[in-house]
């Protein structure tokens, strides 16, 4: 996958969790490609819609790329997506079994990595993956702060 490639897929991440943000989600999105490029599932968060504190972007777009290539093993596939997966994310990475993760904005707060959960290269578990962090980090970071500007705000507002 070439600079371009990887540029218009963080891109479609992105349209994604403008979809998330519209519907009132955590704006997040994340696509997941074969190893052609073609793209297997494109999705974004959803918890208050489903009620479900693992819907996030990262998980529906590996369910989904499973259900379509028929398989839970995704070892030829990269995930990108528009945040620094959580732990409980990165670790559905490593048991799907996916290639690569590309990744746009870093979450100190929250993301794995950031955190200190290198599972994505533990030797103790079964398997690993390339990990590119911080592709389109501004784009990507400017919706998220927009999102929870947005809330404060308006929490702020309430009281």
């Amino acid at each position: 996958m070439n600079f371009q490639d990887i540029n218009w897929l963080m891109g479609t991440a992105l349209l994604e969790a403008e979809k998330a943000y519209n519907a009132g989600e955590v704006p997040v999105g994340a696509v997941v490609v074969d190893s052609i490029g073609s793209v297997l599932a494109a999705t974004h968060n959803l918890k208050e819609r489903n009620k479900d504190a693992s819907a996030h972007a990262e998980i529906l777009a590996l369910q989904t790329a499973a259900k379509k290539t028929k398989d839970w093993r995704l070892n030829e596939c990269t995930l990108i997506v528009t945040l620094e997966p959580c732990p409980m994310c990165m670790a559905a990475l490593n048991s799907f079994r996916i290639k690569k993760l590309i990744f746009g904005a870093y979450d100190p707060k929250g993301g794995a990595l950031s955190l200190g959960y290198h599972t994505h290269k533990d030797s103790r578990l079964n398997h690993r993956f390339e990990v590119v962090g911080g592709v389109m980090h501004y784009e990507c970071s400017s919706l998220i702060s927009k999102f929870f500007k947005e809330r404060r705000e308006q929490y702020q507002n309430i009281n």
